[in-house]
């Protein structure tokens, strides 16, 4: 029960030599910042610094490229309850209450509050990370192609029902980030597919221009068409730490935040915005005076922000034991994980430990760092608040063509970055959801290679091997009720109501 002590000391040993504590602190200030600022976040930042992480140690990346995305958790709240303006999309949802007490003159607490149950949140998560992950890790040893086909389709089914509001439309996404997932060379049969005899597609598209052009283009563009008027900032708050009666307002929806984030967290297209959402409406739903919610309730702010970050954690438990990205963002982990040749996955435990303890090492230092940094750079945020968009957007496109650049020192990865800005810019004016996209980009491949070995294993090359698996037809089953149950709730209505009506 105990075996993963040792192993801990170990990652902390890695996680504060003075590389890696300088990398998480860069890495949470970073996202602290981009979790400030309106319209940046955490996807198009890692996108942007995954090229400045080539020349770094592995383990160094990927402690500065986690830092930036639970970092950025933090600090989605901080515009949440000063302008009324998420800073980031799990922050959402803070806005409701978090900007009421602003209005009410009590930002400080609702702050204070939010970092503690940031802090909080994130640290309960990463014990849970660290306590489950060598179990499943150990179980996942044992899959073969036919689970792991079976295990990414259902996580490809839950991508498209979880993500936005339309699930037809997150569809459509999942099967264009499928299709352009196929272009390259087949690595089963080595034959060209959808190349269009070009050198540059087959080596396949790759993951960085298409994030960065998506995310990082397409958003600024998007931005710079709305033209926002300048945010009118509230002076610092002050009186940041919360009261007796606060603390004993918000301790039960922290405690509730942090396992529902966790547990959502985990599964595939589990978003912390979700969670976030999920949490509010359970503290409305379990609360006395369910009236106080929208007029400045402190367990608005609480459970979201708790949740928030404990499901930034566990999305880390799919990411390194079976090599599954849960989000946009973990896709991206993924890809900068795979860069510097470590392929998460049943093995990064026994393969690469060092990687795997020091990242989850650093996720508690992280989370130290950051309520250190939060409540003291409260001021210096409101700053950075008030400088205007005109002056950031050339910035930011700046910084991301220069980054497609540096990748391999060559323009076709510009020209890409710009197509998929455009492409991004599209998706966003006409409200069409990125994260299936990419994340069918990411799981395609995987899913099709896994889907052909399983072919090649049986002997008929009959589809009949993956029912006749336990734990892949299970998977197979679910994954088929989440896909179509949504087309059968209209017709089931339907039914129902006649019913009802020849009853009467």
């Amino acid at each position: 029960m105990l075996g993963f002590v040792d192993p801990l000391f170990r990652g902390f040993a890695i996680a504060i030599t003075p590389e890696n504590l300088f990398s998480a602190f860069v890495g949470v200030l970073l996202g602290t910042v981009i979790g400030v600022l309106p319209g940046l976040g955490p996807t198009a930042s890692i996108a942007l610094l995954l090229p400045a992480t080539i020349g770094m140690n592995p383990i160094s990346g990927i402690i500065m490229l986690a830092g930036v995305y639970y970092g950025a958790m933090y600090g989605g709240s901080t515009t949440s309850i000063l302008v009324n303006i998420p800073g980031e999309a799990a922050s959402v949802i803070t806005c409701i209450d978090g900007y009421q007490m602003a209005k009410q003159g009590r930002a400080g607490p609702a702050l204070g509050i939010s970092a503690f149950g940031s802090f909080i949140g994130g640290t309960l998560g990463v014990l849970a990370v660290m306590l489950i992950s060598p179990v499943i890790a150990e179980a996942a040893v044992k899959f073969g192609p036919p689970e792991r086909f079976a295990l990414l389709f259902f996580a490809f089914t839950l991508i498209g029902y979880l993500a936005g509001k339309s699930m037809a439309r997150g569809l459509f996404m999942g099967v264009v980030g499928l299709f352009l997932g196929t272009i390259g060379i087949d690595d089963i049969h080595g034959v060209d597919r959808f190349t269009l005899g070009t050198l540059y597609l087959r080596d396949g598209i790759g993951l960085v221009p298409l994030a960065m052009g998506i995310f990082g283009l397409g958003e600024i563009l998007y931005n710079i068409e709305q033209r926002e008027a300048q945010l009118r900032v509230m002076e610092t708050p002050k009186n940041l730490l919360p009261t007796r009666q606060d603390w004993r307002d918000s301790a039960p929806p922290i405690g509730r935040g942090a396992l529902l984030g966790f547990g959502i967290g985990v599964l595939p297209g589990g978003m912390p915005a979700i969670s976030s959402l999920i949490s509010y409406a359970v503290e409305k739903r379990v609360a006395k005076n369910p009236e106080r919610f929208g007029k400045g309730a402190i367990e608005g702010v609480a459970g979201p922000e708790t949740a928030n970050n404990a499901a930034t954690a566990g999305g880390v438990v799919p990411l390194l034991t079976l090599g599954i990205p849960t989000n946009s963002v973990l896709a991206l982990l993924l890809a900068a994980l795979m860069l510097h040749g470590v392929t998460p996955g049943p093995l990064l435990l026994f393969k690469y430990p060092d990687v795997f303890w020091g990242t989850i090492a650093s996720m508690y230092i992280g989370n130290i760092l950051l309520l250190v940094l939060n409540l003291p750079l409260i001021g210096v945020f409101v700053q950075i608040l008030k400088v205007p968009y005109r002056i950031l957007s050339p910035l930011i496109i700046m910084f991301v063509l220069l980054g497609a650049y540096a990748l391999n020192n060559s323009v076709i990865d510009v020209l890409v970055t710009i197509l998929f800005g455009l492409l991004g810019y599209i998706m966003k004016r006409y409200n069409f959801e990125a994260a299936p996209l990419v994340l069918a980009f990411v799981l395609g491949p995987m899913m099709e290679t896994s889907f052909r070995q399983s072919l090649i294993m049986s002997p008929t090359a009959s589809l009949a091997i993956f029912f006749s698996r336990p734990i892949s037809g299970t998977l197979l089953v679910i994954a088929m009720i989440v896909l179509f149950l949504p087309l059968m709730k209209r017709p089931l209505k339907s039914l129902f109501q006649n019913r009802e009506d020849k009853t009467r």
